[in-house]
């Protein structure tokens, strides 16, 4: 007789026990302790099965399972649903996958329906699910209506309970206990009292035991004797238990549905990947692209992954972001990149065979996981396209959910609120907090107490919310896979994340918004609109020697992936603007991998080197010797150590993984052994290790690179070409590395005249012409989105002609009205542009509108203004800052005067190398990073009228000035000019405010 089987009749062992009804921190701020932490515990108390049931969520369902399996436990997968008025719940646990299925339908109907009500379960069907009933009007609902119930008699002895007890006796209805566990032990009772006060957006008050289900998990005695007075309780509640076979969703992969259409996804996708090659490459095609066509559709279709691709394909062409609608606005990127066919079928745009681009990092016989195909569109554009895509395929699709965790600032903010501070005194503390704890000052009572209970709070799950764009595409309804629910902006999403989705099989594809697309887009519909011919279909902006030189040497502000400091340094010291560096540059740039960036450049110019095995000459020859793309963790582990294709991929997954120290030892201990076998000594094997390890955080495939890579080119080349177009359509697009104002200085350094907005001539966006930028009313302070539309509308018959015009035909809040005066957009409706004069019609016409009709109002003469002074320059330079955020005609830095004796000027340092100097600058960018050691230190970029610099502040000079440092302020530095490869930066010594 089996260990379960000999429960059933007088549970003797306690062992055999199942623990039901837990719940986790996925009920989100209904439970506190983790899936993996309830098993744990579960498996020291004894218990052989636990079922986990969040309320109305399954979004913790894989990390469960994990965990289950990891300590030895079965599980019995749940959920508790919920009413949205009534209070009422119930609690459903899944018997086989026809059970699984009615429960997501039910979980989602729960999240999906403003109106749930628990009575509208009975009309859902229950097949394969026991469902548990603690409340005896909902017991007797159920019953009259013929469903099949269990009485849930909670985890003590009860008067409510005796009373279910003695109605399920009587009416043949079972009757089982279940824990109600929302801790793991008793020890977690403060953390979760916090979190029913953030929850509930109430006072925490230490000590309490507010939420009445708050119980911890006890041991399999003491279920025992507690209910040893109902005797037939606990048998009946291993009988449910041992009755749920279902184990977990076992899917496989799930691809997207293919209309079919008498032919094969296969033979379908064979045909469009050859029409899109000879369109690519011309009728006459090479022996290599056959070659590399046939092998990626062999696995392709062996994997079943056609219609995968057939779908994306549909999504890319299907959308209309150009007026040249044979080109699409879009950067397929992501290992996907690395594929001919997706290159063929015009999803991505750069050549795997020109760039030897490594297909079986994306796809490869041996994966067993789900790749994805990741997608950039025009920022503004993806919301649209996504809508298409969800109404398209509607109930069959939906975005993939991010949860949200708590985090340090995140955990100390909710905390403190909970403790009944206001906002305002949190925030002061908060920018307070790092030095004081670094000084070793004492905190004022409660911060001791909010830090060490917000310490607990991090990386619990907050809330869910959406991702950034990845959406999953299933043949049967969605809600069969995993429960659906809507999202506070309206759109439906599973309740798993991606590393959920990608452990269940459900295939995603990533369709995301990309600003830099949004910038080339609007640049090239500019130069169009002015009569120039612009053909995008023969565009190679990586062979354009303007654009490799612009590239060479740095000046890449506003170009997208190539623009932060580090980029641009890194572009100086290298010297060479070309596609293949500039690839191989965007990816060895990580956190971990600092040292690797100065050999490169070493080598680059010349420096010796040799590959650490023979083994390597052919897999690292184009990166020097160096490991730069994620694949070449793999390719190496292959040559090296003989893991397979599909072992080596695991090896480069498992990097970025939570519990990646623990897996990391098993695959070291097996490279280890591999290069051992290979003949590699300890010292080499320990080298290639370590460098391995700088792959640790993020890193990117080389598909990914070389295709943000060509996007960059574009980008680069357009602002080495048609400078203004592009700056203007990179402020009109906002969110790039920088704020407007440094991207106004920068166009100011290309030799290019700001114009100040106008209400006759500016547009809601930036506009650029030859050399000179029109400011888009979009920058102006307090101004509405509908304000502008309504100043674009009024102005289309005829231009304003004064500000009395402007008054009467377009409706503005006063303080709207302010903002355009001091931004200067109203000076060309007055003959002197006195804006002294402007405010006091200002105020004149505010009276006159408050005491008379709308319609009297152009009749209606303001009185003569009297002969006021105009706005001081300095007050006015003040306003102008003030309302746009920077100086349309100088550099704020200006307004210092010299701003100390013996400055010099940003564009003088690089002849100034081992120098001391004085340089003032404006503080525009900064990075904080780690030492070696552990110790804080930052760059920050500075510009001045003439140049941007970069700055590096160590960390006992950093400990010293970083509160003091603020973005948009003006500061003196002192410091030692230095140089490395012809890349100059400022070691800043000392620094005082401007």
């Amino acid at each position: 007789m089996n260990g379960l089987a000999a429960t059933v009749s007088i549970l003797v062992r306690a062992s055999d026990m199942f623990l039901l009804a837990v719940r986790s921190y996925y009920s989100l701020m209904g439970g506190c302790s983790s899936p993996e932490r309830i098993c744990r515990r579960a498996r020291e108390l004894g218990f052989s099965g636990v079922a986990l049931t969040d309320c109305n969520s399954m979004i913790g369902l894989w990390e469960f399972l994990a965990a289950c399996q990891k300590h030895g436990l079965r599980p019995i997968v749940g959920a508790q649903i919920e009413g949205r008025d009534s209070g009422l719940s119930i609690t459903c646990l899944v018997q086989n996958g026809r059970g699984y299925v009615n429960l997501c339908n039910w979980v989602s109907e729960a999240r999906k329906r403003s109106d749930f009500d628990i009575l509208s379960c009975a009309e859902l069907p229950v097949e394969g699910m026991h469902v548990l009933v603690s409340s005896l009007s909902l017991l007797q609902h159920f019953h009259q209506k013929k469903i099949a119930v269990t009485a849930d008699l909670g985890s003590r002895i009860t008067e409510q309970g005796s009373k279910l007890r003695r109605w399920a006796r009587d009416n043949g209805v079972p009757a089982v206990m279940s824990s109600r566990a929302v801790m793991a032990t008793g020890e977690e009772q403060e953390l979760f009292t916090l979190m029913q006060a953030i929850g509930s957006n109430s006072i925490y008050q230490a000590g309490s035991r507010e939420g009445g289900q708050a119980c911890c998990i006890e041991s399999p005695q003491v279920y025992k004797n507690r209910f040893s007075v109902w005797p037939e309780v606990l048998p009946a509640t291993e009988r449910l238990a041992e009755s749920c076979h279902f184990s977990g969703p076992a899917f496989g992969l799930v691809m997207p549905p293919w209309q079919n259409q008498g032919t094969s996804a296969g033979c379908t996708l064979r045909k469009k990947a050859y029409k899109g090659a000879r369109v690519r490459y011309g009728d006459d095609l090479s022996e290599a692209v056959v070659e590399r066509l046939e092998h990626e559709l062999k696995i392709i279709d062996s994997m079943n992954f056609s219609t995968y691709f057939l779908v994306v394909r549909k999504i890319v062409h299907d959308q209309s972001t150009t007026k040249n609608k044979s080109v699409p606005r879009i950067c397929g990127r992501g290992s996907g990149a690395a594929s001919l066919v997706a290159y063929c079928l015009e999803i991505t745009n750069v050549c795997p065979l020109k760039h030897n681009l490594y297909f079986e990092r994306f796809l490869n016989p041996g994966r067993s996981d789900a790749p994805d195909i990741d997608i950039d569109f025009a920022w503004d554009e993806r919301d649209a396209i996504l809508d298409r895509v969800l109404k398209r395929y509607a109930n069959h699709a939906a975005m993939v959910a991010t949860i949200i965790r708590f985090q340090p600032r995140m955990a100390i903010r909710e905390t403190a609120k909970a403790f009944g501070l206001a906002a305002g005194e949190i925030s002061s503390h908060i920018k307070s907090l790092r030095s004081k704890i670094e000084n070793q000052e004492s905190l004022a009572k409660p911060w001791p107490q909010i830090l060490r209970l917000a310490a607990q709070l991090i990386d619990i799950p907050r809330h869910i919310s959406v991702h950034p764009g990845g959406v999953v595409i299933t043949p049967e309804p969605l809600q069969h896979y995993v429960p659906v629910e809507l999202a506070q902006k309206g759109v439906p999403i599973i309740q798993w994340d991606k590393d959920s989705a990608e452990e269940a099989g459900l295939v995603k594809i990533d369709l995301l918004g990309n600003r830099s697309l949004g910038v080339i887009r609007d640049c090239i519909d500019s130069i169009a609109s002015k009569g120039r011919n612009f053909d995008e279909e023969y565009w190679q902006p990586e062979e354009d020697p303007a654009t490799k030189k612009s590239i060479a040497a740095g000046k890449t502000m506003g170009c997208f992936y190539i623009e932060s400091p580090a980029m641009r340094l890194l572009q100086q010291k290298a010297r060479s603007g070309e596609f293949e560096q500039l690839v191989l540059q965007s990816s060895i740039i990580r956190p971990a991998a600092n040292e690797f960036v100065r050999e490169y450049v070493r080598r680059l110019h010349g420096g010796a080197w040799h590959h650490l095995h023979p083994r390597l000459r052919h897999v690292l020859d184009e990166t020097y010797g160096l490991m730069v793309y994620q694949e070449d963790v793999a390719r190496v582990a292959v040559a090296v150590a003989g893991f397979s294709h599909a072992q080596a991929d695991g090896l480069r997954k498992v990097m970025s993984k939570k519990d990646k120290v623990l897996r990391l030892r098993d695959y070291k201990a097996r490279f280890a052994r591999g290069c051992e076998a290979n003949g590699f000594d300890a010292t080499t094997r320990q080298r290639l290790w370590d460098m391995m390890m700088s792959f640790d955080g993020y890193s990117f495939c080389k598909a990914h690179s070389a295709s943000y890579a060509r996007v960059s080119y574009q980008a680069a080349y357009l602002k080495t070409h048609y400078p203004a177009e592009f700056m203007a359509a990179v402020i009109s697009n906002q969110g790039g590395y920088y704020p407007t104002f440094a991207y106004v200085s920068e166009a100011k350094r290309l030799g290019i005249t700001i114009l100040p907005p106008c209400v006759n001539r500016s547009g809601i966006r930036w506009h650029g012409k030859g050399a000179e930028i029109r400011v888009g009313l979009q920058s102006v302070r307090d101004l509405s989105h509908k304000g502008m539309q309504r100043i674009i509308d009024n102005r289309q018959n005829e231009p304003y002609g004064s500000t009395l015009d402007f008054w009467r035909r377009v409706e503005l809040q006063q303080d709207e009205n302010r903002a355009l005066i001091q931004a200067g957009a109203l000076d060309s409706l007055s003959a002197d542009g006195n804006r002294s004069v402007m405010a006091w019609e200002l105020a004149q016409f505010s009276c006159t509108k408050n005491m008379q009709r709308t319609s009297s109002l152009f009749a209606t003469k303001l009185p003569t203004p009297p002969q006021l002074p105009d706005v001081a320059p300095a007050k006015r330079l003040h306003q102008e800052y003030h309302t746009l955020g920077f100086l349309c005609n100088t550099h704020p830095l200006l307004l210092y005067g010299k701003g100390g004796r013996g400055r010099v000027k940003g564009r003088e340092l690089p002849a100034l190398t081992g120098k001391q100097v004085l340089f003032a600058g404006w503080l525009i960018s900064g990075k904080i990073v780690s030492t070696k050691t552990g110790e804080v230190m930052e760059f920050l970029t500075f510009e001045d009228e003439t140049a941007l610099v970069e700055t590096v502040f160590f960390p006992e000079v950093y400990r010293r000035y970083a509160t003091r440092l603020s973005t948009g302020n003006a500061y003196l530095l002192w410091g030692l000019v230095e140089e490395e490869f012809g890349a100059t930066t400022l070691t800043v010594q000392k620094v005082k405010s401007l």
